[in-house]
């Protein structure tokens, strides 16, 4: 069984600068692997799965204009291509609409996974990027 837990917790405008520019980095990581994707398919008929655009992912950091995408955890940006790439399957299947891009405006969304915390002592912490 899985669970899992929400939090209520109040950051310290260090902290809140680091989730803004988390968001941020998810936010750009979805829609231009969405444009991406999208172009492949209208153009090619291509259908791009999780691994191509994960390494998509990969070579985007390594440019040299989207370096910034290495200051934060690699986490996040890999659970927004799972859920893309879990919204492009349920398209596919016919079980909802075609995915859309992110939007400063809407809710702003990233999710750490147990393998992005560390246990010292007695506090978690996420690992540096």
């Amino acid at each position: 069984m899985k669970r899992a837990y929400k939090y209520r917790f109040y950051p310290t405008p260090e902290q809140a600068a680091f989730l803004a520019q988390t968001f941020g980095c998810v936010r750009f990581v979805h829609n231009s692997i969405f444009r991406w994707r999208t172009d492949a398919y209208y153009e090619r008929k291509e259908k791009i799965g999780y691994l191509q655009a994960n390494a998509r992912l990969t070579a985007l950091k390594k440019e040299s204009e989207h370096a910034w995408l290495n200051d934060v955890s690699c986490v996040p940006l890999q659970q927004s291509l799972r859920h893309q790439q879990t919204a492009f399957a349920n398209f596919f299947a016919g079980r909802a609409k075609y995915p859309t891009f992110k939007s400063k405006r809407h809710k702003q969304a990233a999710e750490f996974t147990a393998s992005a915390f560390k246990y010292r002592g007695t506090w978690q912490r996420t690992k540096s990027p």
